[in-house]
């Protein structure tokens, strides 16, 4: 059996190391018609669930769409987007999407980081000296950049009264400030959400780039992306392609005012549509998986990974409620502008919501899967994000999609196949493949003993499955036999070469 091992095993090799040279390791996407052709069947399904929701919840007009491997595949809309004009809501129709705009100022400072003209610990105070001494008690910390942009500044909670300040000036910030802070917490212990907080930091982009935020979002991020019609002003926006905002009272919609573009812009006042949107969220999206190859978004992949890191841990909430009835139990927390958040069934999810006076908005997306959805809608807040978290836990299962592949690095393949070589008897040892601690952590007759008696269990194998990596230096493979399948599961030591450290052999559990 060993020798059967060995040539299945170096079969399989060969292929993984071949077909590594053809993943998207190198690519920043792959296209894949089943992928593709799978989610656009459930379109009548999602349709269907957009209206429905919209309805329930009264939206004078909406807009959604769906992101797979880089490229907005499906998008749908429905009622206006100006309900005098009777004009109608589509994915090309342009929405203030409200706090969905903090990443964009986000992915500002993290670039003018990654060019060395500022840091995310400076103080707050070396582009506004007024709030020098500004603290809730003496021994706090200096509020710095990076409090502010994970919301661990200590200022109050500030949605209501935040969303009214959107056309304030800088002036009329900065003698806010002058006039004094009131905080809730110290800086760096509790997470408290801010839109003051994103206020500062779009003033900070002035002060380092001479340029409003609103105008080097533009020039650096929005125009590079190919995001044109993208604004921070409604009034460069064609009547005919703008939302008005609404909100629903006493049977019927009041026109919400919309408000000029202003400091506070830079936590909520962007304007963009699900075609044009999509293009953000396929950036984002491109960052994974790690690769080699070209980097030449306008922040790099690295940078944009940090994006989606948890900085500043919200919550842990055990019956997160979906439209459609499901449950789940789901821990969330802040990122660099965006909400993180991972689910009972191991899956995480970037993305933000956004709310203001006549709008509702939310994107997410699933990194490992290659997946996002955009809704849109010109309601006050109108409620948008958990059915954006159904549609992804039902294309997911539905569509069978899987997590795009990690490759398989040339190290694991290589270990695999030597440690296969070894099975079941454990006797064409090469002692350099495992690591110091591995023999007197798994004495070799424990090692025989529990090979001897699940292989037979099993009985003869007839196929060994490439490797499933769970990253670089640890993964599994399943080896099916005639009776039962094995789960052969290894990581390897931070040495190099790296070796063999760590080793379990299971029965996997049939019906």
């Amino acid at each position: 059996m060993p020798k059967l091992f060995l040539l299945q095993v170096l079969f399989l090799v060969s292929g993984i190391l071949h077909a590594q040279t053809i993943t998207t390791f190198h690519e920043p996407f792959y296209v894949d018609p089943e992928r593709d052709a799978k989610v656009k069947r459930l379109a009548p399904m999602l349709e269907q669930w957009y209206r429905d929701h919209a309805r329930l919840h009264h939206f004078p007009g909406y807009a959604f769409g769906v992101v797979l491997d880089g490229r907005l595949i499906l998008s749908g809309s429905g009622g206006y987007s100006n309900l005098a004009e009777k004009t109608a809501a589509t994915p090309a129709t342009l929405f203030r999407i409200a706090s969905m705009s903090k990443s964009f100022t986000t992915c500002a400072i993290l670039q003018l980081r990654d060019q060395g003209r500022l840091t995310l610990d400076d103080p707050l105070t070396m582009y506004i000296p007024a709030m020098k001494g500004m603290k809730l008690t003496e021994d706090g910390p200096d509020l710095t950049l990076r409090h502010c942009m994970n919301h661990l500044a200590g200022f109050p909670e500030d949605n209501p009264w935040g969303d009214r300040q959107l056309a304030d000036t800088e002036e009329e910030l900065l003698e806010m400030v002058r006039q004094g802070i009131s905080f809730s917490n110290t800086p760096g212990i509790h997470y408290e959400y801010s839109n003051l907080g994103f206020a500062l930091l779009g003033f900070v982009i002035r002060k380092v780039t001479g340029l409003s935020y609103d105008a080097y979002i533009r020039k650096e991020i929005l125009l590079p992306l190919g995001m044109a019609e993208t604004v921070y002003e409604y009034r460069q926006v064609p009547p005919e392609k703008l939302a008005r905002g609404y909100r629903y009272r006493e049977g019927k919609w009041e026109v919400e005012p919309l408000l000029a573009d202003g400091i506070y812009g830079a936590m909520g006042g962007m304007i963009s549509s699900v075609e044009q949107f999509s293009r953000y969220l396929a950036f984002h999206a491109q960052a994974w998986p790690e690769r080699n190859g070209p980097d030449e978004q306008p922040l790099r992949r690295s940078t944009l990974r940090e994006m989606h890191t948890p900085q500043a841990f919200i919550g842990l909430n055990t019956a997160f409620a979906l439209p459609t009835g499901k449950r789940l139990t789901v821990s969330t927390a802040y990122a660099y502008g965006l909400n993180w958040m991972r689910d009972q069934e191991g899956r995480t999810s970037v993305g933000h919501s956004g709310g203001l006076p006549g709008f509702g908005s939310n994107w997410r997306f699933l990194p490992e899967y290659g997946l996002g959805v955009i809704f849109l809608a010109n309601a006050t807040y109108a409620p948008t994000s958990s059915l954006n978290v159904a549609v992804l836990d039902t294309l997911v299962k539905l569509a069978g999609l899987a997590p795009r592949a990690v490759p398989v690095s040339p190290v694991l393949a290589q270990r695999q196949a030597q440690l296969l070589a070894c099975l079941p008897s454990w006797e064409n040892l090469e002692v350099d493949v495992f690591a110091e601690n591995f023999f007197p952590d798994y004495p070799l007759s424990d090692l025989k003993r529990e090979s001897s008696t699940l292989f037979a269990k099993v009985g003869k194998i007839l196929h060994v499955s490439p490797m499933q990596p769970e990253n670089q230096l640890r993964g599994h493979c399943l080896l099916t036999g005639e009776r039962g399948i094995l789960k052969l599961r290894f990581t390897l030591s931070p040495e190099i070469p790296a070796r063999i450290q760590e080793y379990h052999l299971t029965e996997v559990p049939t019906r």
